[in-house]
């Protein structure tokens, strides 16, 4: 089994990798050409639907739904009914998808209004985030047949169309800003025009993969199909259940708004770079557990499925400590290097610096939460994350309002992150409760190791070189030394790892 995951993790996570890589690029670019002000801020707010939408749908809450009900029916039933079900599945989709696409456009004003209140005191900046939130929500509609599609190829093993699809959501957004902003009398209008071809272009990208399945000719309307039923109804738990850190995010924003102008983007630009660990390895792992988790709880195999989990928890501890230590000694640094030119400046990486180390924190809960929710929505249970996800949400909602006053934007980073912790923890000790997840015996070993190796690591990258010298060098300096610095802090994890008698075979 921890073969096939690994190979299955291997390939999905270079595919997001070059997503990532490509997303470095498109925010570089976007922090050089626009830099922070009023209508960033504006574009971002405007992007903050569209960019959730897109989290739920392409990045698991459908396939938390859609995959168990298709592996069971894969399992106890033909091959008609499956493409039958596939095909109402993706008829009625279309239909909601363009209903939630037009009303949305409609209500942009109340919805840009609801995101970011504190525009409506600069009438500029909230009309145009209106224009660009109206330009982008015909995307919902896309990235929702988008992750149909995904659903489908992922849960017959096809993982690389999937992972590499989110590549044109960044080719079309640097490809806006170079080419079609100098074209515009509001340049960063562009930037709204880019997410909405990506749309077209993704689902595009996943029609001939999908097709060679043979499942699907036609789009039926499937509104009295009981199986299509039983997922719309999970469907709307399911999205809330997985989404309760994204919507953290958006109370970060409407919070934001209302706090020193550039506060939205700051948060912006350290959330991407959470978001990279996060797309390489939760993403990942949760896109490749949950079809291994249906399956087991379809054949009625408890071990298999208990030690999937323990493998995907092994592997969160063991990738997630590094990259938790990274980001918050190097997080200055890194953003200096990706993000400070022209209108990006030395106060701009200061205050990102400050909400990146906050949310860095959280990131071993973000991770583990795309490990632990499949535990319980592989089983077609997704009222128990739902619960856990209200109670975290309600936590970082009391958060927010005791640490926004001392620690402006950096506090609203810190209470998201102390809320997916919460989360994180409810669900584990749910899933251990009910013996559904069984550790091994050789966790406390497990964790001894990485502990070690990791204070090995903070010792070494807390003598990196100053802040102030960095942001006196050229960008190939910052970007040599970047490198070298993350090699040194990653060469010190791993040798102390196998120092201390760390094999591969603990991830088996």
């Amino acid at each position: 089994m921890s073969q096939q995951l690994f190979k299955s993790t291997a390939i999905v996570s270079s595919m997001t990798l070059i997503s990532r890589v490509l997303g470095f690029v498109r925010d570089m670019l976007i922090a050089r050409i626009f830099g922070v002000n009023l209508a960033t801020d504006a574009f971002f707010v405007a992007f903050k639907i569209p960019n959730l939408f897109r989290r739920l749908f392409a990045e698991g809450a459908f396939a938390h739904v859609f995959v168990p009900v298709l592996v069971f029916n894969k399992a106890h039933g033909n091959q008609g009914d499956l493409k039958l079900l596939i095909e109402r599945t993706a008829g009625t989709l279309s239909v909601i998808l363009v209903g939630i696409s037009l009303l949305g456009m409609l209500l942009a004003p109340l919805l840009i209004w609801m995101l970011a209140p504190g525009f409506s005191w600069q009438g500029s900046q909230h009309d145009l985030a209106v224009k660009m939130l109206q330009i982008t929500l015909p995307y919902l509609f896309f990235i929702g047949l988008v992750a149909f599609a995904g659903s489908v190829l992922n849960t017959h093993g096809k993982f690389a169309v999937p992972a590499l699809t989110p590549v044109f959501l960044n080719i079309t957004m640097i490809a806006a800003a170079i080419w079609l902003a100098p074209t515009m009398d509001e340049p960063v209008v562009a930037l709204a025009w880019g997410v909405f071809a990506a749309g077209v272009l993704q689902m595009l990208f996943q029609i001939p993969a999908l097709m060679r399945l043979g499942l699907i000719s036609r789009f039926r309307l499937g509104f009295h199909d009981s199986e299509v039923n039983k997922i719309l109804g999970l469907m709307g738990p399911a999205l809330f259940g997985v989404s309760i850190t994204q919507i953290n995010l958006l109370v970060d924003t409407l919070i934001a708004s209302f706090l020193k102008a550039g506060s939205v983007s700051w948060l912006y630009y350290s959330d991407r770079l959470v978001e990279f660990p996060l797309g390489l390895l939760g993403l990942t792992l949760g896109v490749v557990i949950l079809p291994n988790l249906a399956r087991s709880h379809a054949a009625d195999d408890a071990n298999a499925f208990s030690d999937a989990l323990d493998w995907g928890l092994r592997l969160v501890l063991l990738v997630g400590m590094p990259a938790t230590i990274g980001l918050f000694l190097l997080a200055e640094p890194m953003l200096s290097t990706l993000f400070q030119y022209k209108e990006f400046s030395v106060s701009d990486v200061y205050y990102s610096g400050l909400s990146l180390k906050a949310y860095s924190l959280g990131l071993m809960a973000y991770i583990a939460i795309k490990v632990l929710v499949p535990g319980f929505t592989s089983r077609q249970d997704v009222k128990t994350p739902v619960r856990y996800g209200m109670y975290a949400m309600l936590a970082s909602l009391g958060l927010n309002v005791v640490l926004v006053y001392p620690l402006a934007h950096a506090g609203l980073a810190l209470a998201t992150s102390l809320g997916a912790l919460v989360n994180a923890v409810l669900l584990l000790r749910k899933l251990l409760k009910d013996n559904v997840y069984r550790p091994t015996v050789h966790w406390r070993i497990y964790v001894m190791r990485i502990l070690l190796a990791s204070v090995a690591m903070s010792t070494v990258l807390y003598y990196k070189v100053d802040v102030a010298l960095w942001n006196q060098w050229g960008v190939l300096d910052r970007l040599l030394n970047l490198i070298k610095w993350i090699a040194i802090g990653a060469g010190v994890y791993v040798g102390t790892l196998f120092m201390l008698g760390f094999k591969s075979s603990h991830l088996k």
